[in-house]
């Protein structure tokens, strides 16, 4: 068996591993890249293999990042089977075409500029018709029933807590009499609504997820204590709460939580700052969240419904479903608490709102998710003054907050407790989906607590089980387009400078001799460059 890896090795996103044992082809996941320009363009390029001759796709969860290639996949001549959880199945239904639309939006506005430049027009990735047209493929299974995929492979999904549906994948080779674990997104133990990820007995080889595997979130009860006070003291001061939220999965677990405080009567201003979750794909989830209950909620969640309590719904909490409806959101006064994907802030209808609310000094905006390089709401966490939006550069003036442990994802103990468990540890771990830092905090984490290999792998890099070699550390190089994605965040570094001075007054003249000697030497920099690649 080999595995070549495809997405999320050196990166968070574009998750997807391509498995052969000389007979059955098999993928593990098919995800979106996401990030700045550079990154989503990979998206773009074609797959290392032949996507007609894929028997076999495993989806671990419904998240675009672990699905949003598979459009592109089916287009390019994939006919296999889909295998995911009935609820992945059923989010990925309503997911997948929200991922289309997305891109027939980014290919007009794209379209529109590129007709005024005079330059050639593009094509969306994939359309939402064609998304639709991919659910074919798909097979719905419950957890913990182990399948056969052929004479020599079968896969076992078990619940990994991350979101409705998301699931750790067991593989058992048996001509090589080995087992592969595939832990997806790990979540956090007592996460609301679903269940605790799944202890796992045993494994040789594992792929282990890493976002989180170099910090550790708060309690959630201090987050939750965190995100009260946010709300309160933002409707005290007449401002709204803005937070830009993934619309599966952790939309959800807000209006969870938001319920818990509305029946404790703690929020202050609840009633008079009604909560509007404005996403069309987050009112579908939901939908799907209450079809799903029995089997994927936790006892607490169900507890509650049995009690005729509905965790999902209550007073005060409006579903928007047109865009006249979002308009209006920003064009009526009054505190609000406005809840929109998507959740780093790239695509969507938090755009809109960000941009009438981040210039304000009285809003808050309210991370709970993980944000990507190169992403919007990376920026905005990172500090940044001033930001692009919708072709307008805006003032940042509005209070950023990030509550991490409101993630789906586990945290470096959260990691550790789920690997802890395993009564044969593996005896070789990939380190996937994280940022360097993390990956290369948690595989030397790993090394130093269990004595275990880990390989932390690029994209394009082949392993045969039968003889892993393990590499030695990688010195990453500079390419061309790390030039061109340093160019571009110079520019937006520029844009934010220029907005600056231009509402600057600076009357020292000392002062002013020194920016235009600093200006001289920019000049400089930018001639010797041109020189450069001449």
């Amino acid at each position: 068996m080999k595995v070549t890896f495809c997405g999320a090795a050196g990166m968070v996103t574009g998750s997807c591993y391509y498995l052969y044992d000389g007979k059955t082809r098999i993928l593990v996941d098919c995800g979106m890249f996401q990030g700045g320009r550079e990154i989503e363009s990979l998206n773009k390029a074609d797959f290392p293999f032949d996507p007609a001759s894929i028997d076999f796709l495993l989806v671990t969860h419904a998240h675009i990042d672990h699905t949003g290639r598979i459009p592109v996949l089916c287009r390019r001549g994939f006919k296999g089977r889909i295998i995911a959880t009935e609820a992945t199945a059923a989010l990925c239904s309503i997911m997948l075409p929200d991922s289309g639309h997305i891109q027939e939006m980014d290919a007009e506005w794209a379209n529109r500029k590129a007709m005024r430049a005079g330059r050639e027009m593009v094509e969306p990735l994939y359309t939402a018709d064609y998304a639709r047209e991919c659910m074919k493929y798909f097979e719905g299974i419950e957890y913990d029933r182990v399948i056969d995929l052929s004479d020599n492979i079968s896969v076992c999904f078990r619940d990994a807590g991350h979101i409705l549906g998301s699931a750790i994948i067991e593989m058992w080779v048996k001509d090589e009499g080995i087992k592969i674990v595939f832990s997806g997104d790990l979540g956090n133990k007592r996460q609301p609504i679903i269940k605790d990820p799944t202890y796992i007995k045993d494994a040789d080889y594992l792929f282990i997820e890493s976002t989180y595997g170099d910090r550790l979130h708060k309690s959630m009860g201090d987050s939750l204590n965190e995100l009260l006070s946010i709300i309160n003291e933002t409707f005290e001061r007449g401002g709204n709460v803005v937070i830009p939220s993934f619309a599966v999965g952790r939309t959800q677990e807000i209006i969870y939580e938001l319920n818990a405080m509305v029946e404790k009567d703690m929020l202050k201003g609840i009633f008079k700052m009604p909560v509007y979750i404005d996403s069309p794909l987050a009112s579908a989830a939901t939908e799907v969240f209450k079809k799903y209950e029995k089997g994927y909620f936790d006892e607490e969640a169900m507890a509650l419904i049995m009690s005729g309590d509905d965790p999902l719904e209550f007073k005060g909490l409006h579903f928007t479903a047109s865009v006249e409806e979002s308009k209006a959101l920003n064009a009526t006064p009054g505190s609000k608490i406005i809840i929109s994907a998507s959740g780093m802030c790239d695509a969507g209808r938090i755009r809109h709102h960000l941009k009438h609310n981040i210039w304000r000094p009285e809003c808050s905006v309210v991370f709970v998710g993980y944000q990507a390089e190169g992403t919007l709401g990376r920026m905005l966490l990172d500090g940044r003054k001033h930001v692009k939006i919708l072709g307008e550069m805006i003032s940042v003036k509005a209070r950023i907050f990030n509550i991490d442990s409101l993630s789906g994802h586990a945290d470096r103990n959260g990691l550790i407790d789920w690997i802890d468990h395993f009564e044969k540890k593996p005896k070789l771990a990939f380190v996937v989906h994280g940022e360097d830092g993390a990956i290369d905090s948690f595989s030397a984490l790993l090394r130093d607590r269990y004595g275990m290999e880990t390989v932390t792998p690029s994209i394009g890099e082949t392993y045969d089980f039968a003889d892993i070699k393990i590499p030695q550390p990688k010195v990453k190089g500079r390419t061309m387009g790390d030039v061109a994605a340093g160019l571009e965040e110079l520019s937006n570094e520029w844009m934010e400078l220029t907005a600056s001075l231009s509402a600057t007054r600076i009357e020292d003249d000392e002062k002013i001799a020194d920016i235009n000697r600093e200006m001289d030497r920019i000049r400089e920099s930018y001639r010797r460059i041109r020189e450069l690649i001449k």
